[in-house]
């Protein structure tokens, strides 16, 4: 009888336990970085998505390369190995921005479909630049309609990361010396990812009671490139399950659209601040863009 009820645990716990789906924003870019060409960078990432046996998506920017042909095959490659391949606009411009109109906003949409809706693994899937759903309710709830319209899923992050940031730094002190000790950014990039993760985890706890399935914001870029195994692997060691964004999508939690008049950042920071939560313990760590890394950086001289 107790060994049954021990079974009966283990299998309630497994199916309870924390997923998470891996998703890039931005891609594919061919501006040269240290390092990496543009193609090793994209091949990099493709190797340790499938080392891990992840499947994962690509929001293509199409002004970043797929509108030519080199970044075109790129962003191909992604389809081809059985990744999902969504929509992030033409040229990444910002909703919130007094200068961009709401129909300029969604021919960037448009503009962006016409080039990756010939690719491979193409979804209806459209993730909003910066998070930002536009900061008047006109542009928040024309967009919301012009999606709905069209067909397209909002593919909303929850469990953003400043993993920009950090690459930011890394390309600056490679460009200062080509030869230079990376390992402490490194280390400050794998932290960050779990930090972030167990602080989102803690929130969809608090507001939904339960673990729902991640959805991790990474971007194709050098950072990634060069430490995404290790990152899979971290996830993995912390007991996290890895599971596709058309799963984690699946979840109720993503149908939700948070009653605010500038809706955006992560899903559950916006569902917070439509709750009325405030700025709970921890808050502020997961809304600096990365400060405390880059301060602890600076503080060992990088």
């Amino acid at each position: 009888m107790a060994l049954a009820a021990a079974a009966c645990f283990t299998l309630a716990a497994a199916a309870q336990a924390q997923s998470v789906a891996f998703t890039f924003d931005d891609g594919p870019r061919l501006e040269q970085t240290p390092l990496l060409t543009p193609q090793q960078r994209n091949e990099a990432l493709l190797a340790a998505l499938a080392k891990h046996h992840v499947k994962a998506a690509l929001f293509v920017t199409a002004g970043n390369g797929a509108d030519r042909p080199e970044g075109y095959a790129l962003a191909q490659a992604w389809g081809a190995a059985g990744h999902a391949v969504g929509n992030h606009t033409m040229t990444h411009p910002d909703l919130h921005s007094s200068k961009l109109t709401l129909t300029q906003y969604q021919q960037e949409v448009l503009d962006c479909d016409r080039i990756i809706a010939t690719l491979p693994g193409y979804q209806k899937w459209f993730r909003y630049t910066y998070l930002r759903e536009g900061n008047t309710p006109e542009k928040r709830d024309g967009m919301r309609v012009f999606l709905r319209d069209k067909g397209y899923r909002n593919a909303y992050v929850s469990l953003d990361t400043s993993d920009w940031r950090l690459d930011e730094k890394l390309v600056e002190v490679l460009r200062a010396d080509p030869n230079a000790d990376l390992s402490a950014i490194k280390q400050a990039y794998l932290a960050h990812l779990r930090q972030r993760a167990l602080a989102y985890r803690a929130l969809a706890q608090q507001l939904q009671g339960r673990d729902i399935a991640q959805v991790i914001l990474l971007h194709h870029n050098l950072i990634n490139a060069l430490w995404l195994d290790d990152a899979i692997a971290q996830f993995e060691s912390m007991g996290w399950s890895i599971t596709t964004p058309a799963a984690a999508f699946a979840d109720p939690v993503y149908q939700l659209m948070p009653d605010r008049p500038a809706a955006g950042q992560s899903l559950l920071l916006s569902m917070a601040r439509s709750l009325g939560v405030g700025k709970f313990a921890g808050w502020e760590r997961l809304v600096d863009d990365g400060d405390f890394e880059i301060a602890a950086l600076k503080a060992q001289g990088l």
